[in-house]
């Protein structure tokens, strides 16, 4: 990743399929990218945040406490969830809500990172708004369930 490369963005590729103001079906794929994500990631993540629980960054302390490795911030990983529909969106300030439930980590190894892949397709639409599912995985296993993001239709 270059350093001047937020980790959100790092090898990040979109299938942006508009800028949101097509007629909306639901079941249309409106964004989707994969997110690779690397230590220097999470030592970037953290800095921003203020979250330097060493489960970030040390393999010796998330061992200690029974994890399976270091683990992404969850809010890093539901926040470049949903930036995928930023571009489609063209604003984000049409974003009405977000949520998600987190279901499992994304585990991110020394030597290989982990790729995050974000599928948003559309769950529901009515006059005013359109739900967004977003389908998040990482070694094709899904790590965010439920993530929804509602958005004001133009």
């Amino acid at each position: 990743m270059n350093p001047a490369t937020p980790p959100h963005a790092a090898g990040a590729s979109s299938g942006a399929a508009g800028h949101g103001d097509a007629q909306l079906a639901v079941g249309d794929v409106v964004a989707e990218r994969t997110v690779h994500l690397e230590r220097e990631s999470l030592v970037r993540y953290a800095g921003a945040s203020g979250d330097f629980n060493p489960i970030h960054y040390r393999d010796d302390v998330a061992e200690r406490v029974g994890l399976p490795g270091v683990l992404a911030h969850g809010m890093l990983t539901m926040g470049l969830a949903v930036e995928t529909i930023v571009p489609w969106l063209g604003d984000a300030g049409r974003i009405l809500e977000y949520g998600v439930r987190f279901t499992r980590p994304v585990v991110v190894d020394a030597e290989s990172g982990a790729d995050v892949t974000v599928v948003a397709k559309v769950g529901a639409v009515d006059e005013e708004s359109a739900r967004i599912d977003l389908t998040v995985t990482c070694a094709e296993v899904t790590v965010l369930g439920k993530a929804q993001v509602r958005v004001r239709v133009p």
